[in-house]
């Protein structure tokens, strides 16, 4: 299975910010409960970086005065794991368990987000695969549909 499986899913999650805009607005974005990530784009729409909420809280905490005004670009992570839609699934997972990650990007060959693929996402439509070939085996052991 490949990634590109899940793209309507991670269109849904993929939430958006120009990488000069104020860290203020991407805590706004990040408000809702079922948003972990910001994707920071470059003035061409590709990917600059992402900012989470711990990003936010983080620039929060030691925030005075001016500096609450922050750009996005200043606090973002620019080193991302991401993924491309023709990447296997299944290697997917595995950089994002070792690596302890709950969301990924999902990019274009011109590096332009085209989503945001959620573990939990991913972990379900392994599972899907997983149960479909047991069926499969099964059948096959068993004969059923052959004459």
């Amino acid at each position: 299975m490949i990634v590109d499986r899940l793209l309507a899913a991670a269109r849904e999650r993929l939430v958006m910010i120009a990488s000069d805009a104020p860290l203020t607005a991407a805590a706004a974005l990040l408000r809702d409960l079922d948003k972990d990530i910001v994707v920071v784009h470059d003035p061409e729409g590709r990917l600059a970086g992402i900012i989470t909420k711990t990003d936010i809280v983080r620039q929060i905490s030691r925030c005075q005065g001016a500096a609450c005004m922050t750009a996005a670009s200043a606090v973002m992570t620019q080193a991302v794991v991401f993924c491309r839609p023709s990447d296997l699934l299944r290697e997917v997972w595995i950089v994002m368990k070792e690596r302890h990650l709950k969301n990924i990007p999902i990019l274009d060959q011109q590096s332009r987000p085209l989503g945001v693929l959620n573990a939990r996402d991913a972990l379900e439509a392994l599972l899907e695969e997983l149960q479909y070939e047991e069926v499969l085996l099964r059948e096959y052991v068993t004969c059923v549909g052959y004459h």
